[in-house]
């Protein structure tokens, strides 16, 4: 259900929350961050690259990899980054909710689409970490069972932010 809302597509809620959580305007207001053309630099060392959306396929058709030969349906990733150091692309998922909906089966499709973008990524020899962002909607025990479960197929969520350190990045002296 979508709080004054008439459409999934159309929720403002869940709009502004992904606006409030996009990566790069994250990284950009961080001490010693630039992102310039989804490059991300920091203390002016090229350091990671930011996708969104269908930006990540630009990437994979950099490292040659045709997607439609490896999986059936396109993924679009609210954000991505990989990490040059870590040698590994970090999907982001941002969830917003204020009452009860579909999204609550969301959740339960993090091992299944993680495991899709290893195929995309595994002949590029690229590592993949898949992540959700969640409001505190999630706190709920009734979501006990759910977070549970992400954390048991070796994916991870976090509450309102993710902490640069589990992004595989600096951490700037003064975060802003």
């Amino acid at each position: 259900m979508i709080h004054q809302g008439t459409g999934g597509s159309h929720t403002q809620t869940g709009l502004v929350f992904e606006g409030k959580t996009d990566l790069t305007q994250f990284l950009n207001a961080q001490n010693g961050y630039r992102v310039t053309n989804g490059n991300v630099f920091y203390d002016e060392k090229h350091i990671a690259r930011v996708f969104k959306k269908y930006a990540f396929y630009d990437f994979l058709d950099e490292l040659n990899v045709n997607w439609k030969q490896l999986i059936s349906k396109r993924l679009l990733p609210d954000d991505s980054i990989f990490v040059i150091v870590k040698n590994t692309l970090y999907i982001i998922e941002c969830k917003f909710q204020r009452v009860a909906g579909s999204v609550d089966e969301k959740l339960q499709t993090c091992d299944f689409k993680k495991k899709q973008y290893q195929k995309l990524l595994s002949r590029a020899n690229i590592e993949v970490e898949y992540m959700y962002l969640l409001s505190d909607w999630f706190k709920k025990p009734e979501y006990k069972d759910v977070l549970d479960y992400i954390h048991s197929v070796r994916c991870q969520y976090y509450f309102e932010y993710i902490p640069l350190e589990k992004l595989g990045l600096p951490v700037p002296e003064t975060i802003s």
